[in-house]
C-alpha cells in the first residue's frame, strides 16, 4: 500500500530545516543580532508558538483512496526549532527558548494579514493532499528572524545552484602513458594485445612482398620511387629554415603578454585585438609561402600543418596570461582597498549609512578560498542577485566616499576583501607548485619556448613531468618513426601513386566532366584500402610516435595523446577520443568561449567548433590541391546530424551497430574525399 511522506519544514539542501538554518545563523557570533534586539524578546515568544502544520483540504482523485486512509490513522509529527536571543548580559537564556509555529506557505498570508514577503512566495506551493512535499513559513513580525532566514535561504540556494567550471580550468594534465606505449601496463596485458603485434606482422610481410615486385620489375625496393624525388627535389633546407623562423616568431605572443602586464597594454581592451591581428597575419604568411614557393604537396602538408600548431600555441598562451592579467591586476586592486580599509577608524555607534551588513551574502565565507569557488559564486551572483553592483564593489565604493562604517561593517568588509584576494591568487597559483610557474614569474622566454616544444596545445603554468630520459625508448621511437614512414612511402608507391597519375591523364586527354565521373567508382575501388591503411599510419605516426618521442625529450609526463577512438559508437565520442590534444584545445578556446562570450547555447557552441574545425581542415585541402571545392568542409559538418541519429531510441544502445557505422564512414570519407578532388 502506497504510504505518504510526512510533511516536513523548507529544506536547505543538507537534510536541517529551516529552522536549522535559522538556529545556527543565531549561533554565528559574527553575525548574531545587535544589543537592542533583546528588547523585542517578548514579542517574538508571542509570535512563535506550537508547531501545527497544516494541510489544505483539496481532493484528490481515487487512486490515492488506500494512501488517505493510512494518513488519518497518522498523527503529523511536531517540527520544531531553538531560537537562542542574547539578553542584556551578553549571555544565552534557556527560558527565551520558544516554539515557533510553521504554517504551510498559502496560509501564511491570511494568518498574517499581510501579504508574504517575495522570496516566500517564490517557493513552490503544495495544493494536493497527495503530495508528498509541503512548503512551510515561519508567521512573525520579528524583522531580524525574517533577514536570518532570508539570509539562510540565500546560503542554501547558492549551495544547490549547478556549478560549472570557469573556461580556462577544464584541462587536467596527469601522469599517464598513450595507449599502445609499451610502458602502458593495462595495453601491456590487454586480451587484445595479440592483434595488435597481428597487424604488424601483416604490415611486414605486405612490406616485403611489394619491395620484393619493385626490385624484379625495376631493380629497386621503392619502385620508380616517385614520391622520395618529390620530397628531396629542392627546396629542403629552405623548408626546415622556414620552419624554424616560424617557432621563432612565436615569440612575439611572450613580448605582448611581456607589454601586458607592464600595463603598455590593456589585455581587455586592445591586447586581444592586436593578439589576433598577429595570428592573422602570422597564418596568412603560413599558408602563403607554400604558394610563392610553389611547394610539392609534401612539403606544404608539414609546413602548413606545423603552422597551425604553432598559432593554436600561441593563440593558448596568450589567451591564458590574457586572462591571469585581469586577474592580477584585480587582486592588486583588491590590496589596495584592504590597506585603504586598515586606515579607517569605526565609529562607536551603529552605522545607519549603507552598505549595511545584512546586505551582503556571507555564505561562502566559511568555503577555503579558491578560484572555482570563486567563480561558482560569481556565476550565481550573476543569476540571482537584484542589483547591478556585486559586493566588492558596493565596499570599494564605500570605502572612496569615506562613509562613516562601525566596527561590525569593517569587520564583514576586511574578511570578505580577503577572501577574494586569496581566492584570485589561487587563480594565479593554478596547479603549479614551484612559485617561478606562478603568474607573472612564467613570463620568461624560456617558459615561453619551453611551453613550444611541448607536445599540448593548451598552456598550462605547470604540467607533471618525468624524472629521467629513457635513451632507448627514445630510440625505439625513432626507428618507429622511421619505419612507420618507409611504409607509409611504399603503399603511397604501390598502390595510391598510379591511381592518382590515371586521374592526371583522363584530364590531360580531355576527358568530360561526366566521362571522369563514370569512373569515380572504380578509382574509389582502388583507394580505399590504401588510404585506409595510411590513414591508420599517419595517425600512429603522430600520435604514437612523434608525440611520444617529443613527451620523452621535453620530460612531458601527460602521454594521453589519444584514447581508445576505435571503439567509438559515434562521431563526438570519435572528435574527443582521436586527437586529444585538439579536442582540449577547442574545448577552452573555442566551445567555453563561445559559450562566455558569445553567450550563446551549447548546442550553438557545438556547431561552432565544428565548423572552425572543418574551415580548418578544408584550408589544408586547398594549399594541397590549389582548389577551394568544400567537400571536406561538408564532409565534416554532415559529423553533426549523424551524432544526432546516433543518439536516437533506434541507435542510443545499440553499440555493435554504432561501431559498424563509425568505421564504414572511416574506410569510405578519406578516399571519397580525395577521390573527388581527382575527378572533378
Amino acid at each position: 500500500m502506497a504510504t505518504r511522506e510526512e510533511p516536513r519544514p523548507v529544506s536547505n539542501g543538507r537534510g536541517h530545516g529551516v529552522g536549522a538554518a535559522a538556529a545556527a545563523k543565531l549561533d554565528n557570533a559574527s553575525l548574531r543580532p545587535r544589543r537592542e534586539a533583546h528588547h523585542h524578546s517578548a514579542d517574538l515568544a508571542e509570535a512563535l508558538r506550537a508547531v501545527k502544520p497544516r494541510v489544505p483540504d483539496t481532493p484528490s482523485d481515487s487512486s490515492s483512496d488506500s494512501g488517505r486512509e493510512d494518513r488519518d490513522n497518522k498523527t503529523e509529527p511536531v517540527q520544531s526549532f531553538l531560537l537562542r536571543r542574547k539578553s542584556t548580559n551578553d549571555s544565552y537564556d534557556d527560558s527565551a527558548v520558544v516554539t515557533p509555529e510553521i504554517v504551510p506557505i498559502e496560509h501564511a498570508e491570511a494568518r498574517s494579514g499581510r501579504p508574504s514577503p517575495k522570496y516566500l512566495q517564490s517557493l513552490p506551493k503544495s495544493n494536493a493532499v497527495g503530495d508528498e512535499k509541503k512548503t512551510y513559513v515561519v508567521v512573525s513580525d520579528d524583522a531580524e528572524l525574517r533577514e536570518i532566514l532570508r539570509r539562510g535561504l540565500e546560503r542554501e540556494k547558492e549551495k544547490v545552484l549547478p556549478t560549472r567550471r570557469e573556461k580556462l580550468r577544464d584541462t587536467v594534465f596527469t601522469k599517464q602513458f598513450s595507449c599502445f606505449d609499451r610502458q602502458n601496463q593495462d595495453a601491456a596485458n590487454s586480451q587484445f594485445h595479440g592483434f595488435y603485434v597481428l597487424f604488424w606482422i601483416g604490415m611486414t610481410i605486405l612490406i616485403l612482398k611489394t619491395g620484393a615486385e619493385n626490385w624484379r620489375k625495376t631493380g629497386n625496393p621503392l619502385g620508380t620511387n616517385e614520391i622520395m624525388k618529390t620530397m628531396f627535389r629542392r627546396d629542403v633546407v629552405v623548408l626546415l629554415l622556414s620552419d624554424g623562423i616560424m617557432c621563432g616568431l612565436t615569440g612575439v605572443s611572450w613580448v605582448m603578454q611581456r607589454l601586458v602586464f607592464r600595463q603598455y597594454i590593456n589585455w581587455e581592451r586592445s591586447g586581444w585585438i592586436i593578439q589576433n591581428m598577429w595570428q592573422t597575419l602570422f597564418i596568412a604568411g603560413v599558408v602563403g609561402l607554400p604558394l610563392v614557393r610553389d611547394w610539392p604537396w609534401t612539403h606544404t602538408v608539414f609546413f602548413v600543418l606545423h603552422g597551425i600548431v604553432m598559432l593554436m600555441k600561441q593563440h593558448s598562451y596568450a589567451f591564458y596570461n590574457g586572462h591571469l592579467s585581469t586577474v592580477y591586476k584585480k587582486r592588486q586592486s583588491l590590496l589596495f582597498k584592504l590597506k585603504q580599509l586598515e586606515l579607517v577608524s569605526p565609529v562607536s555607534y551603529s552605522s545607519p549609512t549603507s552598505p549595511q551588513v545584512s546586505a551582503f551574502a556571507t555564505s561562502h565565507l566559511e568555503l577555503p578560498p579558491s578560484a572555482n569557488e570563486y567563480h561558482e559564486r560569481c556565476k550565481s551572483l550573476s543569476k540571482s542577485q537584484s542589483t547591478e553592483r556585486s559586493d566588492i564593489e558596493t565596499i570599494s565604493n564605500a570605502i572612496e566616499e569615506a562613509v562613516p562604517l562601525d566596527l561590525e561593517q569593517l569587520h564583514l568588509f576586511e574578511r570578505l576583501i580577503k577572501w577574494e584576494v586569496d581566492a584570485l591568487a589561487d587563480e594565479l597559483t593554478g596547479k603549479a607548485t614551484d612559485p617561478t610557474h606562478y603568474y607573472p614569474n612564467n613570463l620568461t622566454f624560456l617558459n615561453h619556448y619551453e611551453y613550444i616544444v611541448l607536445p599540448t596545445l593548451v598552456y598550462e603554468l605547470q604540467y607533471p613531468r618525468s624524472d629521467s630520459i629513457n635513451w632507448s625508448y627514445v630510440a625505439e621511437k625513432s626507428c618507429a618513426l622511421i619505419g612507420v614512414i618507409f611504409v607509409m612511402i611504399m603503399i603511397s608507391q604501390a598502390f595510391i601513386y598510379p591511381v592518382v597519375m590515371r586521374t592526371v591523364y583522363m584530364k590531360e586527354m580531355g576527358w568530360s566532366t561526366i566521362q571522369r565521373f563514370q569512373e569515380f567508382p572504380w578509382v574509389l575501388s582502388d583507394l580505399i584500402f590504401p588510404f585506409m591503411m595510411e590513414y591508420m599510419l599517419s595517425w600512429y605516426l603522430i600520435w604514437e610516435t612523434v608525440l611520444n618521442i617529443l613527451a620523452e625529450l621535453t620530460y612531458f609526463a601527460d602521454r594521453s595523446f589519444y584514447d581508445a577512438w576505435w571503439n567509438s559508437v559515434s562521431w563526438d565520442q570519435y572528435a574527443r577520443d582521436w586527437n586529444r590534444p585538439v579536442h582540449n584545445f577547442l574545448l577552452r578556446h573555442v566551445y567555453h568561449s563561445s559559450i562566455s562570450s558569445m553567450k550563446v547555447n551549447k548546442h550553438t557552441a557545438t556547431l561552432i567548433t565544428f565548423f572552425l574545425s572543418a574551415c580548418v581542415h578544408e584550408l589544408v585541402m586547398w594549399c594541397i590541391f590549389k582548389k577551394l571545392r568544400g567537400y571536406l568542409l561538408i564532409l565534416q559538418m554532415c559529423q553533426l546530424p549523424l551524432v544526432k541519429l546516433s543518439r536516437t531510441k533506434w541507435l542510443r544502445n545499440q553499440e555493435t551497430l554504432g561501431n559498424m557505422l563509425f568505421w564504414a564512414g572511416i574506410f569510405t570519407g578519406p578516399s571519397m574525399l580525395c577521390t573527388l578532388y581527382l575527378i572533378l
